[in-house]
């Protein structure tokens, strides 16, 4: 996200040392996940707001930190990197608040109501913008697969 290894090393560290401040006063201990992913994007939207640059998310490999499963089948494995690089390239014409909710979702496992407290919005338009991105993720994608046969 950030495409600085350094800088994301110093996010997560003043992350966790926010987190190890405010541990005790945390109200939902089950689910501190919610309180770091979103003590984590405001440290990284910060960062952007102080260097005035445009947010740029989920784009960035960092190559040095791949690894190949030998005992993975390479061609799926392509084939799920494919579709993984269509699904984020469609994401990322999406506004960053569609994006937010369809990431926490489908990748981070959140439920509504965790996503609807993590981006200060109303569960109805969490599952309306999931809804919409999921619409047009499918549009888009079924497309290319047909065009592929």
């Amino acid at each position: 996200m950030l495409g600085d290894m350094m800088m994301c090393e110093d996010i997560i560290q003043n992350v966790f040392e926010k987190f190890f401040e405010n541990m005790n006063s945390i109200r939902n201990s089950e689910r501190v996940d919610v309180w770091l992913y979103t003590t984590t994007r405001n440290a990284i939207y910060a960062y952007y707001r102080t260097k005035k640059i445009r947010v740029d998310q989920f784009n960035v490999v960092d190559t040095d930190e791949i690894e190949i499963d030998s005992s993975v089948k390479l061609e799926e494995e392509l084939e799920s990197k494919e579709l993984h690089e269509m699904v984020m390239n469609e994401l990322e014409k999406l506004d960053v608040e569609q994006r937010d909710v369809f990431l926490l979702k489908e990748y981070g496992d959140f439920s509504y109501k965790e996503i609807s407290e993590v981006m200060k919005i109303d569960e109805n338009l969490v599952k309306s913008r999931l809804y919409k991105t999921r619409q047009r993720l499918i549009a888009k994608l079924s497309k290319v697969i047909l065009n592929e046969r």
